[in-house]
């Protein structure tokens, strides 16, 4: 059946949602990085095709009328299976130029991903992979954006939404630096762990979320903070030259600890194992190139 003539632009569409979500013509402009009079114009042009009036302005800002309201909530599920569609598109594109879209949380970006893709690649020279880092909740919000086609987190919350495949388990630990006071002592209490400032990585990393998750399961408060960074290099870093512990992978320090240049310190009634985890969307099939390449994921 052919579309009518009275079809709303997607575009504009999807630009007359956002004024209703944002409250106004110039935050939707903006949001859609578009000039304030090309909005108003675009928005007028969707009022008179549909020949109804979908905004009441005013200085303040602009409210959707009563049918501007229900256009709003019928548009939702249209741009919806807009940027599906093209989320759907984009995928047959890489698929068919063997490109795949990958963004992993930094413990697994850093120490497990750069040879495992570098092995994989050796023998497909028309294949490519392009790797973001980030922590692991904006990876699973890239997956949700369709900005990416597999992720890897280590975070412990669960993820219903993402079918998922384990690839291997990290196990944090306490470390300092060899002039720190707890090296003189075999173990400490984890209640001391839990009171004491610890340099850690920023909310929403999984090496944090697995910690205060382990801490209050065991019915201890999250520790504060003396130092938040942004990356687990520079945590570690932080460590090695400052006077605070963290709780870092093992695989991040190992060579610090060979080294000696960082200790590690047993914690009584403390134990953080952790999954790492592939991720992808539960409504998207999983693209060729990205199954391939955890079926040739290392035992690790």
């Amino acid at each position: 059946m052919p579309l009518s003539p009275t079809t709303p632009d997607l575009t504009a569409l999807d630009l007359f949602v956002s004024v209703v979500e944002l409250g106004s013509v110039s935050k939707a402009a903006a949001a859609h990085q578009i000039a304030q009079p090309s909005a108003s114009s675009r928005v007028r042009y969707l009022e008179k095709q549909l020949g109804i009036s979908l905004l009441e302005r005013s200085p303040s800002g602009s409210v959707p009328t009563a049918a501007g309201s229900l256009v709003a909530g019928w548009a939702e599920a249209t741009i919806r299976s807009a940027h599906e569609l093209n989320a759907g598109v984009d995928a047959l594109k890489a698929r068919r130029a063997g490109r795949l879209r990958v963004v992993a949380s930094l413990t697994i970006a850093e120490y497990l991903l750069p040879s495992w893709l570098e092995k994989f690649l050796r023998n497909r020279p028309d294949d490519s992979i392009k790797l973001e880092v980030a922590n692991s909740s904006v990876v699973l919000e890239r997956l949700s954006a369709h900005d990416a086609d597999l992720g890897f987190i280590e975070s412990p919350v669960p993820t219903p939404n993402m079918g998922s495949k384990v690839i291997g388990v990290d196990r944090l630990i306490a470390v300092v630096s060899p002039v720190h006071p707890w090296t003189r002592r075999k173990s400490v209490a984890v209640e001391e762990l839990s009171s004491t400032p610890l340099v850690v990585r920023e909310r929403g990393s999984g090496t944090r979320e697995a910690l205060e998750l382990e801490l209050s399961r065991l019915g201890f408060e999250a520790p504060n903070s003396a130092l938040e960074l942004g990356s687990t290099s520079a945590v570690r870093s932080a460590v090695v030259s400052g006077t605070s512990p963290t709780v870092i992978s093992e695989r991040a320090v190992s060579a610090d600890l060979a080294a000696g240049s960082l200790v590690e310190i047993a914690i009584d009634g403390l134990r953080v194992d952790r999954e790492l985890r592939a991720v992808w969307p539960k409504t998207r099939p999983l693209p060729q190139l990205a199954d391939e390449l955890l079926k040739a994921a290392p035992a690790t």
